[in-house]
């Protein structure tokens, strides 16, 4: 109960109002509902002539009440005696059938606005549930877009939309549709409580001896309930992560035969997470036949109990008030059961909140500072003793390097040499461990992430598209670009003539990833996307290394205007395309083991001498 009253305290604020007037219908509900039951009595007093008292009609308090609760039971014993005596009168002139059409007519007028009052205390819990789901959507995806790449790499991206997904599908299910649990439950158990103590609290306190016991045994029943719905959530993650993997790797997959491999290892998660949800829902559904067996034991005893009360020489309590009395009673059973199941559900969404909270809880150690810095960049980038790592092991060892304003510096080396992390750290996608990286003596950390990157612009070896028009994917990230900006930074960079010659234009939808396009045309759109960023840091990270040499030649022609007049850093394994850099620098081991023209750094004959004569350049 703890962690649910948690979660509602975090996301509840913003629906106080709807909280108050479903709060209030549902008090109002139990109120008509126990003044609807109540005409029960003197129906069944009229029906079967038990009550042949004569009555006197009585002012409504009486002098001798004192205190809050004498005046509170005076005037329930008075109108109770004047209600009494009007229809004693009303029969003595019209007869006993006419009062009971009356009091049947004043039942379904009572139960009409009874259920009013009931929809109304649902219709405005509904947006309260609605709108903490839409929240929480709202928050992972926000956190998602804040989080570091860092936290991606140790996380499956199947795992992450299963939390997105099923995880907060499973709280919509579970926790925000238990709401009733809170808010209207149990007020109808303490108003119907409250009637049955009034009736006869000698039988209610017999009642609260067997309540707890019914409730213990459920108790027990899901213990374990949260634990097994946390099991079953990570399988879900882990078959989400597997579809993930066969979409992206089809072309794989296929090639290698590997489809009964791939279809047996999800069929495997499959089973596994049968077997579980078989577990969490027999336990589950095993919460309503108990209730209602419980229940149903326990309305026995009170019968018993009950009618040894009215069949005693000092009764107590009237048959009548006693039928009153186990109409309430049945009545505080359904929302006591609802109680219960919702108990059980809860249990599973709690389960499904704490995965949840695994990504809205990550802490992102990429933060602006309290004190941002202005980086106007007239001069140069600098990395100066620069040292990082993952986890254990240095990627990048002593950096030292200085990249003046407008020239390109190009970074060659084998796979896994620090070229890709080197360029990473420039915009804070990682922060160094050691050492720092200034921008005209003004450290990278201690200018705002915004500002940082919006001098910097990347053209990557996979070009990254989304799922929109060529519009849109040239636009991306700059609001304020027309149609003919877009149209000029495609022809910049060789993309305007394929783009025209689509269905729609700059209108064409290009496909999930840019699938409807080539791997040429798929880069040439990328890169028209960074000229009309318009970068003064330019990042191209093995731009051309996956095309073929027409598509190679259209990119790189496209590249080398975008590279006219900007800061340039090039990572390339085809070393043709780097011959005019203005300093290349080969990394080895995560160090830079030379550096210089190309002309220079062949004649020494070492490190980028051997990569030069592996391409046979």
């Amino acid at each position: 109960m703890k962690d649910f009253l948690r979660i509602l305290r975090r996301f509840m604020p913003p629906y106080k109002r709807e909280l108050i007037f479903s709060f209030a219908f549902n008090i109002l509900s139990a109120l008509m509902n126990v003044l609807s039951f109540a005409l029960i009595v003197p129906i069944l007093n009229i029906l079967f002539k038990i009550n042949e008292d004569t009555y006197e009609f009585l002012p409504w308090i009486s002098p001798d009440a004192t205190t809050i609760f004498q005046k509170v039971e005076s005037v329930m014993e008075v109108a109770q005696n004047n209600f009494y005596y009007l229809s004693a009168n009303y029969i003595e002139q019209y007869g006993a059938s006419s009062i009971l059409f009356i009091l049947a007519l004043a039942l379904v007028g009572m139960t009409l606005v009874k259920v009013g009052v009931t929809y109304l205390s649902s219709f405005f819990l509904i947006p309260i549930r609605t709108g903490v789901v839409r929240d929480i959507r709202n928050q992972i995806n926000d956190k998602i877009l804040s989080l570091p790449l860092s936290f991606f790499s140790e996380e499956r991206k199947g795992d992450i939309i299963g939390r997105m997904t099923g995880d907060v599908g499973e709280v919509e299910n579970s926790i925000m549709s238990s709401l009733d649990m809170l808010f209207k439950n149990p007020i109808l158990i303490l108003v119907y409580f409250t009637t049955m103590l009034v009736i006869s609290w000698q039988l209610t306190i017999f009642v609260l001896v067997l309540l707890p016991v019914s409730g213990f045994i459920m108790g027990r029943v899901g213990k374990t309930l949260k634990r097994q719905s946390t099991e079953a959530q990570e399988k879900w993650g882990e078959l989400m992560a597997q579809i993930e993997e066969t979409l992206g790797g089809l072309r794989i997959i296929k090639a290698f035969n590997a489809e009964k491999k791939v279809a047996g290892r999800f069929h495997k998660g499959g089973d596994d997470l049968r077997r579980m949800s078989n577990k969490i829902n027999r336990r589950q559904q095993l919460a309503h036949p108990m209730s209602e067996f419980l229940g149903t034991l326990t309305i026995a005893i009170v019968l018993w109990y009950g009618g040894n009360l009215i069949l005693g020489h000092d009764a107590s309590i009237t048959a009548s008030s006693f039928m009153f009395y186990l109409v309430m009673f049945y009545s505080i059973i359904n929302p006591a059961k609802e109680f219960s199941k919702s108990a059980y559900a809860i249990q599973k969404g709690l389960a499904s909140m704490v995965r949840i909270d695994k990504i809205l809880a990550a802490e992102s150690n990429i933060t602006d500072p309290e004190n941002p810095v202005q980086i106007p960049f007239n001069d140069k980038i600098e990395y100066k003793g620069v040292w990082f790592k993952y986890q254990n092991n240095w990627v990048l060892q002593d950096i030292n390097l200085i990249i003046p304003k407008g020239k390109t510096i190009a970074l060659v080396g084998q796979s896994g040499s620090g070229k890709s992390t080197m360029v990473d750290l420039l915009p804070r996608f990682y922060d160094v461990d050691k050492g720092e990286i200034l921008i005209d003596g003004v450290n990278v950390r201690d200018a705002k992430i915004v500002d940082l990157r919006s001098l910097m612009g990347n053209v990557n070896q996979e070009a990254i598209l989304f799922n929109d028009t060529f519009f849109n994917n040239i636009t991306f990230g700059v609001d304020s670009a027309t149609m003919d900006d877009v149209v000029e930074a495609a022809k910049i960079a060789n993309a305007h003539d394929f783009i025209v010659g689509t269905e729609n234009g700059y209108d064409t939808n290009i496909g999930d990833r840019g699938g409807k396009l080539s791997g040429g045309q798929r880069q040439r759109v990328s890169i028209a996307r960074a000229i009309l960023k318009n970068p003064q840091i330019l990042i191209l990270d093995e731009a051309t290394s996956a095309l073929d040499t027409e598509s190679e030649r259209l990119v790189q022609e496209a590249l080398e205007n975008l590279m006219r007049n900007r800061t340039t850093i090039v990572i390339a394994h085809r070393l043709s395309t780097i011959k005019t850099a203005d300093e290349i620098c080969v990394m080895h081991e995560g160090r830079i083991v030379e550096r210089g023209h190309h002309n220079e750094l062949y004649d020494l004959n070492g490190y980028y001498r051997k990569l030069c004569d592996m391409q046979q350049f």
